[in-house]
């Protein structure tokens, strides 16, 4: 799937046939790495990047890199001027999306305060990073993926602590809850967003655009991004082995907090990227801006909601433990889904096909 979308199976690369046995592989070993080795968690902390630890941020960059790399950026503008595709992105991701979190933070944690609060800022936290990759291995819109990612950025250094204000506080005084707050700055949001999408997205530009004129688009294309390709899942398939042993020892030590926590999110997971698929197909969007429209709705932000969760309430809390069970969900139910689109793709053609057929005869 990593830039070979329309191969047939037996095409694949052995990385691509495999990726679910792979990424599995890399949660036990991420585990077993955590249980075995005291103190991994402390050491890997040490060295942080905007709060996040080095090597997961080196992860994530290294992961974003070759999926923006292969964006045409000289064909946004056709993005831009969707607008059906932008204003339904921004009421899943900025309206929906925070709503529903906080509805099922407060439905099935009404006891437990800590990680429904660490929840909803995940809820708060809109995806820019992960999102790419799973839109790539589902075949997606690479150019729309690039744009509402770029959108949720801003909306995300504009909005995220005014929401989070109203979430955590406003909203829940209205209807008598229990009430909290976040400390978090237009800065510390800014950083995360110009760190995790601002240097991919810089590197990936420029690596077309020199690469282009220095040897045309026919050979960037053929010769340079399959190379590239596989580093996407490389750095997914790392960022998940330290994930997992970082939270390796609180994962089996408290799994029914595990459990408490994961059950929103995917209820979350599921009825986000199930509603945005919906909604594309039902406006006629077309497969690859429908399952962009699925994938970007259905993501979070996980660097933001654990720095902001670390920052505000402390790297042993609560709330810290529910922003990194965020992504230790997410990361097997989207691909999960990505498996689940890339099923529903068929019909998307078969159907194209069956329209397309008299037009072919007549």
């Amino acid at each position: 799937m990593s830039g070979a979308c329309t191969a047939v199976a037996g095409k694949l690369s052995l990385l691509d046939r495999f990726l679910p046995v792979w990424i599995a592989g890399a949660m036990a070993a991420g585990l077993l790495l955590g249980r075995a080795v005291p103190g991994l968690g402390e050491t890997l902390a040490t060295v942080e990047l905007d709060g996040i630890s080095l090597p997961i941020a080196l992860g994530l960059l290294i992961m974003m890199y070759p999926v923006l790399a292969k964006v045409r950026y000289d064909r946004l503008d056709a993005v831009t001027a969707d607008r059906r595709l932008l204003l339904s992105s921004l009421a899943l991701n900025w309206i929906i999306g925070p709503a529903l979190m906080f509805a099922l933070a407060w439905l099935m944690l009404p006891d437990l305060p800590e990680y429904r609060t660490g929840l909803i800022i995940v809820g708060l936290a809109r995806c820019i990073a992960m999102v790419i990759i799973w839109n790539d291995l589902a075949c997606g819109d690479r150019e729309a993926a690039a744009v509402l990612v770029a959108l949720n950025s801003v909306f995300q250094v504009i909005m995220y602590a005014v929401l989070g204000w109203f979430y955590l506080s406003v909203l829940p005084g209205w209807l008598g809850l229990e009430q909290t707050s976040i400390d978090t700055s237009m800065w510390q949001i800014a950083k995360s967003v110009l760190i995790f999408l601002g240097i991919p997205l810089v590197a990936g530009y420029l690596t077309r655009r020199i690469g282009e004129r220095a040897n045309g688009r026919e050979w960037y294309e053929s010769s340079l991004l399959p190379r590239l390709g596989p580093w996407a899942l490389y750095g997914l398939l790392f960022t998940i082995v330290i994930l997992f042993a970082l939270q390796g020892e609180q994962i089996t030590s408290r799994p029914w907090d595990v459990v408490r926590i994961a059950l929103p999110l995917l209820v979350y997971f599921a009825v986000m990227w199930g509603g945005g698929f919906i909604l594309g197909a039902t406006m006629g969007l077309g497969y690859e801006r429908t399952a962009t429209l699925a994938f970007t709705s259905a993501g979070n932000n996980f660097e933001l909601a654990i720095a902001v969760a670390i920052a505000t309430y402390g790297a042993t809390s609560g709330q810290a433990l529910a922003g990194v069970i965020g992504p230790l969900i997410e990361v097997p139910v989207l691909v999960g889904l990505v498996y689940v689109s890339l099923a529903l793709r068929k019909r998307f053609t078969a159907t194209t096909n069956s329209t397309q057929e008299p037009v072919r005869h007549a």
